[in-house]
């Protein structure tokens, strides 16, 4: 009889069904535009390529990655800020 148990998956992300939230949320947005649009198909094959899309993005890694990245390669007004501010407000910028 063993006293203590050991979870054998402690860092696996929440699922929604078979799928993470980041992807039902890839999915469930498009679907809905789709049946609201009474664009089924259309939503429905968009719902599907988005989910596709952003499982060959992560690849394994975590969706922080891709935040990460964009923050790196899209351009700066992307993100929020227009530019970096001056230095005399580094105080009011925390």
């Amino acid at each position: 009889m063993q006293r203590y148990t050991v979870p054998a998956h402690l860092d696996d992300p929440e699922l929604i069904g078979f799928w993470t939230l980041d992807e039902f949320i890839a999915m469930i947005v498009p679907f809905a535009w789709g049946v609201l649009s009474q664009h089924i198909l259309i939503g429905l094959l968009t719902s599907v390529l988005a989910w596709w899309g952003l499982r060959k993005l992560k690849a394994g890694r975590a969706v922080s990655w891709i935040i990460h990245t964009a923050y790196w390669y899209l351009p700066g007004s992307f993100m929020g800020l227009k530019a970096t501010p001056p230095s005399h407000l580094r105080v009011m910028a925390g």
